[in-house]
Order: C-alpha cells, then structure tokens, then sequence
C-alpha cells in the first residue's frame, strides 16, 4: 500500500474511558435530546436551528460563541431550540487545505489525530459542560462517529458524502436526528434514496464488527441548493421547491417527513449576507402552508463571532478560516426575528 502506518490510534471506548461523560452531563444531554427528537418525530412545533461556524477552529472562540448563544436561546425558547454547529471535521473540494479540527487541533501546527481526536472530544464535553448545549457535527467519516457518539444530538451527512453507502448504513444505526443533503447536483432522487436506506435495517460492517442496525426514524432531508453543469449556484429553498419536496415524500412509505433548510452554500450562491433574508422567507412561507409548516423542521445557519472570513495566517479571534459566515450581530437579529416569525 503507498502509506505510512504512524502509530495505532486509542478505539472510541478507549478515548471515552480517558474522558467520560458525567452521569450529571448525559442527564443534560437527555433533556436536550428530547426536545430535539421531538421537533424531527413531529410532537413540537418548534424550529430547531442548527447554527455555527462553517468549522470549529479553536476552542476558546466557539465556546465563547456557544456561550452567546446560550442567552438568545432562553429569549426564544418557546418557538426555538437551538443547536449549535461544532464540526470537527472541514470537507474540501479537492482534498487539499486545512480539513478541521480532528486532523489539526491547532490549524497552524502539523496534523496529529491523536490530538485531534482528543481535543473534539474535549470540545463537545466543554460545550455541554459549560453551555447545557450538547450540539451538531458533520458524518464526515462514518467510522468516527462512535468518539462523540455520547455526546452529539444532531448529525447531518453532507453533499458529497450522501451517496456513500457506508454513510447510509452507518446513519441508520443512530439514535438522532440525521439530516441527508441534496447533492451538489441537485438530484433530490439521490437525497430521498438516502434517507430510505437510513431509516431501514441493514447488517453490515462497521468497525470489524458485523452489526444489525434497527433504522432511524429521525433521518430527513436537508437541502442546501446545488450547482448546476455550468458551474452556477442555483437555490432549492424557495416556495415551490418545498412543495415538491412534500410531494416527494407523499410518494413514499418515508415516517417523520422533514427538512432542514441550508440557508447558506448553494442556496445563498455562497453570499454569507443573504442568509438572513433566505431564512425569514422560509420561515414566512411556512406561515402560509400548513404543509410547509408542518414539513419544516429547522433551518442550518453558518455564523461566528465576526463578519465573513479570514486568511490562515490573520489570526483574527472569532473570524472563520474556512467558509464566510454570519457575524454575531447580526446572529442575535436574525434569531430573534425568526422566533417573532415563527
């Protein structure tokens, strides 16, 4: 094989032995994965936000954000539940660049995973610890989800990954919420096949093991617009686009229809500004159908402590290295309005 075995890395049982979760935490992240899976099972009516930064980057700005969020939350707490974005993992286009905080806990030192792997751990820990927030990350890697297994409440599956099968197979024996995302096409028939296999039973591998999964339930639909064969960014969030996705799902056996709307990426034409105005037209539209209310379970917002984005090397305190996102300022606005909508 053309790799280098590094060293033999600790098992997730291992790390989770290293850094338990307190019974007094798990009892907090209970609580909050009640009022979530009730959101995507269809016993609240509340909008769940899955809001962040496009990746975390360091741990005292996002627990500081996290922290910001907190008290907005308990503003909105009768129409929102907030669920903030730590995703430890960054996927790129080509493969190359800063891939997150499990590959290099410090984006300006040398990848080690080890450190990584710790350091998410510790991270998610921390946010419950200090926020009562238990939060979202991406199923980048499938074989990873056991580290913080203990500790997520939400997970989405991204563009380029829905149509793996380990992805599918994986989501399916998962206890939460998992949002499926269009892919890069736009193809929605891809995006409804996956939540299908995710809310089957399957035997498969997954970890040397051969596993019997039960099906989740709680797998739903994220669209997060697409690009078309010209290389243009076209939207998937308006009016007429949930009312085909309704559609879609009246023509299935598919329990729990739902969606979550990716205001930015795609759908935004990667205009980090225009997420506000996308998120309230969502929200209003929902207002003038039942069916796009009832269908509508959140919105994915991609926001930090400070306007747009920033070069690796700037190192300005809040501001992503990544994708661009919505400044705090902003945020707090925009969460606020949404519950008035709502």
């Amino acid at each position: 094989m053309n790799m280098d075995f590094k060293r033999k890395l600790p098992t997730p049982k291992e790390i989770k032995e290293m850094y338990p979760l307190s019974d007094e935490l798990a009892a907090i992240k209970q609580k909050n994965d009640e009022e979530i899976n009730a959101i995507f099972t269809g016993n609240s009516d509340k909008l769940a936000l899955v809001i962040g930064p496009c990746s975390a980057d360091r741990e005292d700005a996002v627990l500081d954000y996290i922290s910001r969020l907190r008290k907005v939350q308990e503003q909105v707490k009768d129409k929102i539940v907030i669920i903030p974005r730590i995703y430890t993992n960054k996927p790129r286009t080509t493969g190359d660049g800063y891939k997150g905080m499990l590959h290099q806990p410090d984006p300006h030192e040398n990848p080690d995973m080890l450190k990584g792997l710790i350091s998410i751990r510790k991270l998610h820990m921390k946010a419950i610890e200090e926020t009562g927030f238990s939060c979202a990350d991406e199923m980048l890697y499938p074989d990873n989800h056991r580290y913080l297994s203990d500790l997520l409440s939400y997970v989405a599956v991204g563009a380029r990954s829905v149509e793996n099968q380990s992805h599918r197979l994986t989501a399916s024996g998962l206890d939460l919420p998992v949002g499926m995302k269009n892919p890069t096409s736009g193809d929605l028939s891809v995006m409804m096949n996956s939540i299908t296999a995710g809310q089957h039973k399957h035997t498969f591998i997954y970890r040397g093991w051969e596993v019997q999964s039960k099906g989740n339930p709680m797998t739903h639909a994220i669209l997060r617009g697409y690009v078309n064969k010209h290389g243009q960014s076209l939207p998937n969030y308006h009016y007429e686009d949930l009312v085909h996705l309704i559609e879609l799902y009246n023509k299935t056996n598919l329990v729990n229809p739902g969606v979550v709307v990716d205001v930015n990426h795609a759908n935004s034409g990667k205009k980090w500004a225009e997420q506000p105005r996308i998120a309230k037209e969502i929200v209003r539209n929902a207002s003038l159908n039942k069916d796009i209310f009832k269908i509508l379970k959140g919105l994915m917002i991609e926001s930090y402590i400070e306007d747009g984005a920033q070069k690796m090397d700037e190192c300005i305190y809040g501001k992503s290295i990544t994708d661009p996102c919505l400044g705090w300022e902003k945020t707090e606005k925009l969460i606020l309005e949404l519950a008035d909508l709502r």
